[in-house]
């Protein structure tokens, strides 16, 4: 019992940790990356800020996967699924970056729904 509530809780917080880690940076990529297109500065980034909207809702989801984390790791792996066929099987061209960057969010959403799985099982004798 001791041992699954402790392996839930070192789970979800290393699901939580791994995905602010790869959702600020990433965010913070396509913050300023491209920005100069638009004249660089603050005015750059500010014109280029839709770009890391995606971002904001994957650090949103994040927080809902460490208050629920059934649902959020749902939701995360839906997330990478989506991102896997919309960015990386519809192309013609095979995109690493961006496979690497699906894996690691459905990866996370993993470590969600087995953090959830094993706080749930911990209740029953």
């Amino acid at each position: 019992m001791k041992n699954l509530e402790k392996t839930a809780k070192i789970l979800s917080i290393s699901a939580m940790l791994m995905g602010v880690f790869v959702g600020v940076l990433v965010f913070i990529f396509a913050l300023l990356s491209g920005s100069e297109a638009y004249g660089g500065g603050f005015m750059g980034i500010l014109k280029n800020s839709p770009n890391a909207l995606p971002w904001l809702v994957f650090l949103a989801t994040i927080w809902l996967a460490w208050k629920w984390p059934l649902l959020g790791g749902i939701l995360l792996n839906i997330l990478g699924i989506f991102s896997l066929f919309f960015f990386v099987f519809s192309s013609p061209v095979f995109h690493w970056p961006v496979f690497v960057l699906s894996i690691i969010i459905m990866s996370i959403g993993c470590l969600f729904l087995a953090s959830w799985y094993l706080s749930a099982n911990k209740k029953k004798p």
